[in-house]
């Protein structure tokens, strides 16, 4: 501070400092939405029951999709995705990942990965803040034994 006494001007100072932490986050999902840990895992169901003469017709089921979020101020993003075994099983047969059929809403700046590769969202400059809705269809290409086959797929962002 500084105290003038008759004509002048008195000045003080203030010093600013903002901290900003290294950011990644990565939300598929229910969790998309807020930057956030969210142990929610949405499932799909792809349900033939009532139709039982489209089994492996070749016709691909309704899409299915979800909100997904990937946030970074650290530079460019890859994103991967890992499926669980060789695809969806019943215990004793397989659907291989191949027949979930994935899409974005946004194809240049948040297309999904292909179960086993990778892809990179748009970046400017340090700073990825991208959203996109992915959806899912099951294929149907092929008649498989029946069953409830159950499968996961891990999404993971990386950042440098």
């Amino acid at each position: 501070s500084q105290l003038t006494v008759g004509t002048g001007n008195a000045s003080a100072r203030l010093d600013f400092r903002v901290i900003i932490p290294r950011v990644l986050f990565l939300g598929v999902g229910t969790g998309s939405a807020t930057l956030a840990n969210n142990s929610t895992i949405d499932r799909l169901i792809f349900d033939y029951t009532g139709t039982p003469a489209d089994v492996g017709s070749g016709t691909a089921s309704a899409p299915q999709s979800v909100a997904v979020r990937v946030l970074g101020n650290n530079g460019p993003i890859s994103l991967g995705a890992v499926g669980s075994g060789s695809g969806l099983t019943n215990g004793t047969d397989v659907i291989p990942w191949t027949q979930i059929v994935a899409s974005s809403s946004d194809t240049t700046n948040l297309n999904v990965p292909a179960v086993g590769g990778s892809a990179a969202p748009a970046a400017s400059g340090k700073i990825t803040n991208r959203t996109a809705n992915w959806s899912y269809s099951y294929a149907n290409s092929a008649v498989v034994a029946p069953g409830t086959y159950d499968g996961q797929i891990t999404y993971t962002a990386s950042m440098p």
